[in-house]
């Protein structure tokens, strides 16, 4: 029986994840802040036969979401921790995001991310075997102006990630980055502009489980959005500038 831990999960990808692992035989622990929606999703797996367990934890309480992978390790080894709880950044008038809003960007997106991915990383070091996938974007790839504090944690998972994979291969364990596009999510509907290939959260949690059973270090998605925005890097700034032109945005409000 499958043991998967899944952040963010009681909506967009996280929920599309629950709901695409869930089956008899699964066992999912799902985390989220909002407990109604959470509920909701929990109700909708155990219906596919999942036996599911729900946690209301903030990401970015370090000590209690230590206890919380703790625990749920205790009760049955975790095979597979998604590491998906994460903000939007940027700001409603299209103006530089304030301190407050990329602080709390960062401390949820990257250092709430670093407080599920270490601690679930020793246990599954510990035993030689496991699985964490990181939610990042393929604004690793191809910074947003108008999200500097998203693009940069995004970023800085990646890097994370990917230097982590290469030291722990030979351990049992494994990382994969998970670098999508747009999804239509609620969090994703706060952006007001252009979303080209866009897809629906199921479709992207079909492409992810795919990619992980597969051990992929980089699940990028859709593949022509992707290979764009990993090759934008290498233009020069002002070519770069020019096509990031078309990707400019509004945050319709702060959640």
């Amino acid at each position: 029986m499958p043991h998967i831990l899944i952040t963010g999960a009681s909506s967009g990808i996280g929920a599309a994840l629950a709901r695409h692992y869930a089956a008899p035989g699964s066992r999912l622990r799902l985390v989220a802040r909002d407990p109604d929606r959470l509920d909701a999703v929990a109700a909708a797996c155990r219906q596919a036969g999942a036996e599911v367990e729900t946690a209301r934890l903030d990401v970015r309480d370090r000590a209690a979401v230590r206890c919380l992978l703790e625990e749920a390790d205790a009760r049955a080894p975790l095979d597979l921790v998604i590491v998906n709880a994460a903000i939007n950044g940027g700001h409603p008038t299209g103006d530089v995001e304030t301190e407050a809003v990329a602080f709390e960007t960062a401390d949820i997106n990257l250092g709430g991310a670093l407080n599920v991915m270490l601690p679930a990383l020793t246990l599954m070091l510990g035993r030689g075997h496991g699985q964490i996938a990181l939610m990042s974007s393929l604004a690793a790839f191809a910074p947003l102006p108008d999200a500097p504090s998203y693009s940069g944690a995004k970023a800085a998972l990646l890097a994370h990630g990917l230097a982590l994979r290469e030291k722990v291969r030979a351990r049992g364990v494994k990382v994969n980055v998970v670098t999508p596009g747009y999804v239509k999510t609620p969090m994703g509907g706060d952006y007001k502009g252009w979303r080209p290939f866009e897809m629906s959260a199921e479709a992207a949690a079909a492409r992810i489980a795919r990619g992980l059973a597969r051990d992929r270090d980089i699940v990028a998605f859709p593949m022509r959005l992707a290979i764009l925005a990993r090759g934008a890097g290498l233009l020069p700034e002002s070519l770069r500038r020019l096509g990031m032109h078309g990707f400019r945005f509004q945050i319709r409000k702060r959640r």
